[in-house]
């Protein structure tokens, strides 16, 4: 029976997924019942989650029970909750004819403190944190000719003792606090770290840029009978190495702990640790620079957390099969759609993000056959951080983007020209000022609300992202990905290779409408 190293801790061993043979994705969690402290908070948090199931591989059909799978934050058709307790529901099977099955062997876990002592007590999170609680789950395989593997775990667990002296709330917990919001127990715990064995060779689990639950999952340790985000580390790390001498990296990490930006800076700071280096971008850690104004002030609607009528009753849609397809758009078809977008005259300039985004929420929208009248709304993050007056500072540990939100009527969406698309994508971008953004943490501060994803595409953008940056000694990494999409509702750009002059579209839709959306997306 596998054991954390550390007295008190009722940590359970870890077991497959019923049917399976493999871990439910539901993250890993600090198991065992909560404590007298942990089960009131717990009855203080206010919305219980909608269990859905995650996405397998492409293409997929649904089928396989999982019993206990768990869904760590939910974004349901009245907003984005934390998820309080552990439910059951299917799972999805895919079906792409691959008949390879990854057998990872896990060891025994291991609580990995900061190298020296580290300031104690409760941590600040700012209402952009409270608001993105969901576990982010991501893959970085790496592997070197001359090196091997022998020494990775060691050599990674050892640069994350010393990181967690910079980056020490990652090695506390979370919890509620007086005011019923997030807060970080700064302990000195420690990250959970767990090394690995494959059974095959690195290459064979195939393109780690789609997200595949099914593989990828049992490259990120998941700890059992875990009941809420609560319960679990902000921080687990697992190692795994391959027959082919290289490994992967598995993070499984809290977006309240950092945005994309933030992920980024924290793991390239701890291959540089690592490689015996002084870091590059040190965090700034103090986030109560981002308070909420008290009185609040709030100054615009916030449409972004409004929640749509259904009219078009496209939530029964989902009740169908899904299908999960990735589309990659080469240099050449961003152009012409940047080009479509400007060939009527109204708009001077379009960005690749602009008239990507434009593109897909018409065709999402074609696809999922919307009444006229139905409002549809587009909801993505843009970066706040030279947004803030005065701007925030190098190396801001938390999260720094702000979502905003374009809203218009169907039939006006797909009766109107791209132009008219990417102008309401480019208002969007507009409106996120230092107001914008201080108005947005008052209207959380004084309603707790999440942004609604009834009738929306959230568009979620990793593709400015420089994974290919981390070095933790063996080089750069080969592939780096995430493991799932998160919701129906999601999608995802990924940068497409190294040169990132490709973009990765990644979705699902029911079958009926991913038909058509594949159809939508000839250039």
């Amino acid at each position: 029976m596998k054991r954390i190293k550390q007295e008190n801790l009722g940590c359970q061993p870890h077991q497959p997924a019923p049917n399976t043979g493999q871990c439910c994705d539901g993250g890993p969690m600090i198991s065992g019942q909560p404590s007298p402290v942990r089960q009131k908070n717990l009855s203080k948090a206010r919305h219980q989650f909608e269990p859905k199931p995650f996405p397998g591989k492409f293409t997929m059909r649904t089928g396989i029970s999982c019993t206990g799978l768990l869904t760590i934050s939910s974004a349901t058709s009245s907003g984005i909750h934390m998820g309080i307790e552990a439910e059951k529901f299917s799972a999805m099977e895919y079906s792409n004819g691959n008949v390879f099955e990854l057998v990872v062997k896990q060891g025994q876990p291991t609580l990995v403190p900061p190298a020296e002592e580290t300031e104690k007590g409760l941590y600040f999170l700012s209402n952009l944190d409270q608001n993105i609680a969901v576990i982010v789950r991501t893959i970085y395989c790496f592997k070197s000719e001359e090196k091997g593997n022998e020494n990775a775990g060691e050599a990674i667990k050892n640069a994350l003792k010393k990181v967690l002296v910079h980056y020490y709330p990652l090695a506390g917990r979370l919890t509620i606090s007086s005011e019923g919001k997030l807060i970080i127990n700064c302990t000195g715990e420690g990250a959970i770290f767990v090394e690995a064995e494959a059974n095959c060779a690195m290459e064979e689990i195939g393109d780690i840029t789609k997200p595949d639950p099914e593989t990828l999952g049992k490259l990120v340790y998941d700890i059992p009978d875990a009941k809420n985000i609560l319960e679990m580390p902000p921080l687990v790390a697992q190692v795994t190495k391959f027959t082919c001498g290289g490994f992967a990296l598995g993070l499984c990490m809290n977006h309240c702990m950092f945005d994309g930006i933030g992920a980024m800076e924290f793991v390239n700071s701890w291959g540089e640790t690592a490689r015996g280096l002084p870091l590059c971008i040190p965090p700034f850690i103090d986030r109560s620079i981002l308070k909420a104004r008290s009185p609040p002030k709030i100054e615009y609607l916030h449409q972004e957390f409004a929640e749509l009528e259904d009219k078009s009753s496209t939530n029964d849609l989902y009740k169908d099969e899904m299908l999960y397809s990735s589309f990659c758009f080469d240099s050449e078809m961003l152009e012409k759609i940047k080009m479509k977008a400007m060939e009527d005259g109204v708009l001077s300039k379009c960005t690749t993000f602009e008239g990507l985004s434009a593109f897909v929420w018409r065709a999402r929208t074609k696809a999922l056959e919307m009444l006229p009248g139905q409002q549809t709304k587009l909801l993505f993050a843009v970066d706040g951080r030279p947004k803030f007056k005065p701007p925030l500072p190098k190396g801001y540990f938390g999260n720094g983007i702000v979502l905003t939100n374009s809203t218009c009527q169907a039939g006006e969406l797909l009766g109107k020209p791209l132009s008219y698309a990417v102008g309401l994508v480019q208002d969007a971008i507009k409106m996120v000022t230092d107001s914008y953004m201080r108005s947005a943490m008052d209207y959380f501060e004084a309603t707790r609300t999440r942004p609604s994803l009834a009738s929306t595409l959230l568009i979620t953008t990793w593709s400015r992202l420089s994974f290919y940056t981390t070095d933790f000694g063996w080089g750069e990494p080969v592939l780096s990905g995430p493991v799932a999409l998160p919701e129906k509702e999601v999608i995802l750009f990924l940068s497409h290779g190294k040169e990132r002059k490709s973009i990765n579209v990644l979705l699902g839709l029911p079958a009926l409408a991913m038909k058509t959306f594949q159809e939508l997306m000839q250039i």
